[in-house]
This record gives C-alpha cells, structure tokens and sequence, in this order.
C-alpha cells in the first residue's frame, strides 16, 4: 500500500490536525506530512487539493481521502489492528468512543473561550462558569477512565489509545491558560504533555512564527 498522507495546518493552532497526527506518530505508524497554513479568516490554504469538504485534517489512503479526525482515527485502527489504537476490553472499548465522541462534539465553551495556542501563555483569560464546568466534566472523564481502564499504565485506559490522541489538545489549553485541576487529572495531563509525539509537536509549533487574528482573542 503506498505510504499514507496526512494534511494538516498550523501545529500552534489546530487541534483537530493535533489528533490525528499525534496518533500515528506515537503508535509508529508512517506517514507522510503534508501541511498547509491557515489564513487570516481561518480557512486552510489549498485544502480544496485534498478535503472534499475543504478542511483539515485529512489522511491520504492509496489516493482516497478520509476527512474528519475521527474518522481518520477509525481508519487507523481498522488498518493497523495490531497497534490495539483502541482498547482490546469491550467496555473500555465503549468508554473510549464514548469520550472520543464527547470531545468530539461538546465542550464549545472551553474550545471557543481557550483557543489552542501552545506557543502563548495566557493566565486566566477565558474563564467563567460555563468554561470552568467543561473543565470540570474533563477532569471528571480522566478521573473515572483512569480509575476504571488505567491501572496498567499512566494513561486513560493505561497503554496509548485514541482517546489520549483525542485529549491531548486539551491539555494544551490547560498550560496555556494555567488551568487549575484536581491533582489526578493533572497527573493524568502530565503524563499525556510528556508522550514524545506531543512533546514533537509541541516544540514544532514553537517555532512556528505565522500569527493568525481569529486564533489569537488574547494577544
């Protein structure tokens, strides 16, 4: 099969590029990178090359694209099954689609409020109620996963899965915005902050120099 693709943006600012890419680097599947920039208004440059939908991140498989990190995150673990990208137990299994499908689509008022941004340093810009109670359900989530699935290692279900792949953007946001958590859930940031393929990308987006108005509420 020919060498998988995968399209991006900018490392400082796209979460949703983060996920997959941290994905498949952690797990040591090959790909090759393809990124793009975004503009001032917040749109990919020449996404319209690789995403039906003209945005990222997209993975190139044999010539055809699968749009959609979670999406992509699926294709991974059906291509790769001995990489075990989800949990190998049914209901942890369960859980960490569950999880990946809340973060997937909730927690709007901590992604609006906190924008990812790993190169900045914003303390305590963002917070109000609403944002403090999707911290709350987070720190929640990483509580009971860890408690449930992680007793044989350090992450949610305790060995790399997608679910980590999904929260770590988050935990991105909570250094930026010096997010105060319950001392498990920091335990649990930690350990996923220090993963190799998150400390990567992390130093790649540091030197990053391109500033995008819409990403940066607070600068």
């Amino acid at each position: 099969m020919k060498q998988l693709e995968l399209a991006i943006a900018n490392k400082n600012y796209s979460s949703w590029s983060m996920r997959p890419w941290v994905l498949l680097k952690q797990a040591g599947i090959a790909f090759e990178e393809i990124q793009l920039k975004f503009t001032d208004t917040g749109k990919v440059t020449g996404a319209e090359l690789y995403s039906p939908t003209r945005q990222v991140p997209v993975l190139i498989m044999g010539g055809e694209p699968v749009w959609d990190s979670l999406a992509i995150c699926e294709a991974a673990a059906e291509l790769f099954p001995g990489k075990h990208l989800w949990p190998d137990d049914a209901r942890a299994r369960q859980v960490a689609r569950s999880i990946c499908a809340e973060m997937h689509g909730g927690f709007r008022n901590l992604r609006s409020a906190m924008p990812m941004n790993i190169r900045a340093s914003h303390p305590g810009k963002g917070m109000s109620a609403a944002v403090q109670k999707d911290i709350d359900r987070i720190a929640d989530i990483w509580k009971t996963c860890r408690a449930r699935f992680g007793s044989n290692g350090d992450l949610l279900f305790g060995a790399f899965t997608i679910a980590d792949a999904y929260y770590a953007p988050v935990a991105t946001r909570f250094l930026t915005y010096a997010v105060v958590l319950p001392s498990e859930a920091q335990r649990y940031a930690d350990n996923l902050l220090a993963l190799p393929a998150v400390q990567e990308w992390m130093a790649q987006a540091r030197r990053e120099t391109e500033f995008v108005p819409v990403d940066e509420p607070y600068a």
